[in-house]
This record gives C-alpha cells, sequence and structure tokens, in this order.
C-alpha cells in the first residue's frame, strides 16, 4: 500500500459520520484493514467502497456486523463463481469451435 493512498481513520469518521470504535469493530472483523503508522490510523483509499456499502447496510438496513461479514463472503464468493464460469464457457467454446473444424 502507499502511502500517499492512505486516509485517515478519523478524517473518515468525521466525513461520514462515525464513531471511531464503528471503524474499530470493522477492522476488528476483518472487514477493512486499518494501517498504523506513528500511531496514527489510516485506511487505503481503495476500501471507501466497501466502507460506504457497510455503511447502508448497517445503518440504513439495521444489519449487525456478523450479518454484514457473512454477506461480504457470499459476495465474494459469487465473484468467484463468477470468473470461474467465464473461464468454463471460454474453455467450453474453445472446444466447441475446435470440434466444428
Amino acid at each position: 500500500m502507499a502511502d500517499n493512498y492512505l486516509i485517515s481513520t478519523q478524517k473518515l469518521c468525521l466525513h461520514y459520520n462515525l464513531e471511531l470504535s464503528f471503524v474499530n469493530a470493522l477492522s476488528k472483523f476483518g472487514l477493512i484493514e486499518v494501517k498504523i503508522i506513528d500511531q496514527m490510523h489510516f485506511i487505503h483509499q481503495d476500501q471507501i467502497s466497501d466502507i460506504e456499502k457497510i455503511i447502508r447496510l448497517h445503518y440504513e438496513l439495521n444489519i449487525n456486523l456478523e450479518g454484514i461479514d457473512i454477506i461480504f463472503n457470499l459476495l465474494q464468493k459469487q465473484r468467484e463463481m463468477r470468473n470461474e464460469l467465464i473461464d468454463l464457457k471460454n474453455r467450453l467454446s474453445f472446444y466447441e469451435g475446435d470440434y466444428m473444424l
């Protein structure tokens, strides 16, 4: 992670009106990765979209962190299965094209 793409958790909390304890809980659940530099906590900017999804799930839909963890794990498995399906379709079309010759 390049340090110039890091955002302080304090700024994140201020921007999204979050408690610092909420961000710490997300880190403990493994939903986000917090990097500590000189006793300051930072997150990588690539995690912002996940944090925004988590905020909506938690505050708008009242889903607890355990539920969010399950949702994110299922979404990850779905992405993996979609990639595997694409790979298998590509292989199949390769062999079907070869068979037609």
